[in-house]
């Protein structure tokens, strides 16, 4: 009597699927092709960092071949500068001058520090410092050479003489 102590009831009896001539090579087939497969995957997103790893580490070559060239040069931009200062930069060489300025600042370089600007120890190297009435923050009040940046990236901070305000107060 089905269903009596001891007996599976019908629903309960595990069902089987026949056996068909080579399923069993066909589930080892479709085991084979999904490990397969899951290894393209594994392989192809290993190229795909490998080739983002490249491509970022050839910009940063690049970036620091740029920052290499161009920082070799600011003596010869302050030998302008100075020239410039002196008029002493006239004709062709003017010329000269100009178009150079013209090829770093197309290449990023680009030069800060003037008189009246704030001092910012990230941007300014201070080689002076003196007190004035006349300025209410730390001040740079000479430009003894200029800074120069790439991007966000300082290649050589302004070098300058720094004012402060006069201290306040009895004991100042």
């Amino acid at each position: 009597m089905p269903g009596a102590a001891g007996e599976p009831a019908p629903s309960e009896e595990p069902v089987e699927a026949p056996a068909e001539p080579g399923s069993e090579e066909l589930l080892a087939a479709q085991a084979k092709v999904g490990a397969l497969t899951e290894d393209l995957q594994r392989l192809q997103a290993e190229y795909v960092n490998y080739k983002r790893r490249v491509d970022r580490d050839r910009e940063l070559v690049k970036q620091n071949a740029v920052f290499a060239v161009l920082s070799s040069m600011l003596p010869v931009l302050d030998d302008l500068d100075r020239a410039r200062e002196h008029g002493e930069l006239e004709g062709g060489f003017k010329a000269v001058a100009d178009s150079l300025e013209r090829i770093v600042a197309a290449h990023g370089l680009v030069k800060f520090g003037a008189p009246g600007d704030e001092f910012d120890p990230r941007f300014h190297e201070a080689l002076m410092h003196a007190h004035s009435a006349d300025v209410t923050t730390t001040t740079c009040q000479n430009i003894v050479s200029a800074g120069y940046m790439i991007g966000e990236r300082v290649v050589r901070p302004a070098k300058v003489t720094v004012v402060d305000p006069e201290p306040e107060g009895p004991g100042a």
